[in-house]
């Protein structure tokens, strides 16, 4: 395919000029070479392309017709190596990106800023989802990174922690004054609990650890969102198991207080995933660097 797109390239700019001689010049060939070419394209396609006259040539009625065609395709090819050039300098393209609603509002929203203003001509396209859920698009190719929470087992993505995570239980006004001491593990699944959906990576990290403990979690409500967790405790529904770096709000302004704990819940990761298999472009190589060294 290479060989016959040269064929019709020195086609190409001998149509143009007229001239085998001047094809020659322009292609940094040598006028036998070029001669060579045509013959060849018109050994291949059984049909004469130029007329050859002593002052030069000119195009045959089939050779016409065919430069109109190939001077088309030229012209898209080099129209699309300048968009692959728009792209790889980042002046043109668009970058998707999984991340849950959490995530997105309480900690991905400062890296969007900062890869918008050094990137304004890319379109950004953001799909919220759970953890499980921005994993299975990301696998089909419906975005191309994903910010989730970890840890996951997938040996197809490559994992790169970012941030420090934190679980931890709060409670409202009305159970303040019982819990305030340190209370074991034990003590805090005998209180009505609010969790997030057993199908939340979250959820089972901290499930997976009392397990490891050997405590069972039976919990009053499950529910889709961390605001609504903290929202139901704050109204004093029960004791809910929240990420602390995303409750700040409502810890600095006396809405919901830290539950202490004899024993903390292990710290975890959120951080960038894609699939290993395939390479990053340029916009989402450059997106994970800002999100890496900011």
């Amino acid at each position: 395919m290479v060989s016959k797109l040269d064929l019709y390239k020195v086609f190409y700019k001998v149509g143009k000029s007229e001239s085998f001689s001047k094809a020659a010049k322009d292609l940094y060939m040598t006028q036998p070479a070029v001669s060579q070419a045509i013959m060849q394209l018109e050994r291949e396609l059984d049909i004469r392309l130029f007329n050859r006259t002593p002052k030069g040539v000119s195009l045959t009625n089939e050779g016409s017709l065919l430069f109109e065609y190939v001077h088309l395709a030229l012209n898209l090819i080099d129209v699309g190596e300048e968009k692959i050039l728009e792209f790889k300098n980042l002046t043109t393209g668009e970058l998707k990106i999984g991340v849950g609603d959490t995530i997105s509002r309480y900690y991905l929203l400062p890296y969007l800023e900062a890869f918008h203003n050094q990137y304004p001509n890319i379109k950004l396209k953001i799909v919220n989802g759970t953890t499980l859920e921005i994993c299975s698009i990301l696998k089909s190719g419906e975005v191309d990174i994903a910010i989730c929470n970890f840890p996951l087992d997938d040996p197809t993505l490559e994992l790169i922690p970012c941030i420090d995570v934190h679980d931890i239980f709060v409670c409202g006004e009305k159970y303040r004054n019982s819990l305030s001491k340190p209370i074991s593990l034990n003590e805090v699944v005998k209180l009505p609990l609010i969790l997030l959906e057993p199908k939340s990576i979250s959820r089972k990290y901290v499930e997976d650890f009392m397990i490891s403990k050997g405590i069972k979690i039976s919990p009053e409500f499950e529910l889709g969102s961390h605001d609504l967790l903290l929202e139901f405790a704050k109204i004093n529904l029960g004791i809910a198991c929240v990420t602390k770096e995303f409750s700040q709000e409502y810890l600095n302004n006396g809405l919901v207080y830290e539950v202490q704990l004899m024993e903390e819940i292990p710290k975890r990761n959120i951080g960038v995933c894609f699939l290993k298999s395939v390479p990053l472009s340029p916009a989402s190589t450059k997106f994970v660097e800002i999100i890496e060294n900011k």
